[in-house]
C-alpha cells in the first residue's frame, strides 16, 4: 500500500509537457544526481550503453563571460547520448535518412529559478518508424524518475 501511495504521489508531483517546440519533458521534485542515476540505470536496463555525456550547462556557465553574458541559464544541464543497434537498423532500413537522428539523446537539467526540481526530456521525432525510438526514450525517461 505504501508503494502505491508513493507512486501516486510521484505521479502527481511530476509534470509532463509536450512543448510546441517538439520536446517532451518531465519535471520532478528530485535531485539532479538522483535523476541522472535513474537515467543511467534505465538506459542500462534496456541493454544499452551511454556513448557520451555532454556537460552543456557547465560549458555555458564556464564561457558566459567570454561571450559577454552574465546570465546563468542552467544550474546543471547534461545530455546523454546512446543508441540501439537493433532499433537503429530497423528505422534506417525503413528510411536511411533516419540516420540523422542517431545517436538518441535525453537531457537532464535544473533551472536557477527552481533548484529543487529537475527536468528530464527528449525531442520528439517525426511520424513513422522514428515513433518507436520516441517510445523507447519516453520509457527510459519515465523509468529514470520512477514513473514507470
Amino acid at each position: 500500500m505504501k508503494r502505491l501511495f508513493a507512486a501516486a504521489a510521484l505521479a502527481l508531483s511530476a509534470g509532463m509537457a509536450q512543448a510546441d517546440d517538439g520536446t517532451v519533458t518531465y519535471t520532478v521534485d528530485q535531485a539532479f544526481d538522483d535523476v541522472v542515476f535513474g537515467l543511467e540505470n534505465a538506459v542500462l536496463s534496456q541493454g544499452l550503453v551511454i556513448d557520451s555525456v555532454s556537460h552543456t550547462g557547465d560549458m555555458l556557465e564556464r564561457t558566459k563571460a567570454d561571450v559577454g553574458s552574465d546570465v546563468t541559464i542552467f544550474l546543471k544541464a547534461d545530455i546523454f547520448s546512446f543508441c540501439s543497434a537493433s532499433l537503429s537498423r530497423k528505422v534506417m532500413e525503413a528510411d536511411p535518412m533516419n540516420v540523422q537522428f542517431c545517436p538518441y539523446d535525453i537531457f537532464v537539467l535544473q533551472f536557477p529559478d527552481s533548484p529543487d526540481q529537475t527536468t528530464i526530456g527528449y525531442r520528439q521525432y517525426p511520424d513513422g518508424p522514428m515513433k518507436e525510438v520516441e517510445a523507447l526514450l519516453d520509457e527510459i525517461a519515465r523509468e529514470a524518475v520512477g514513473m514507470d
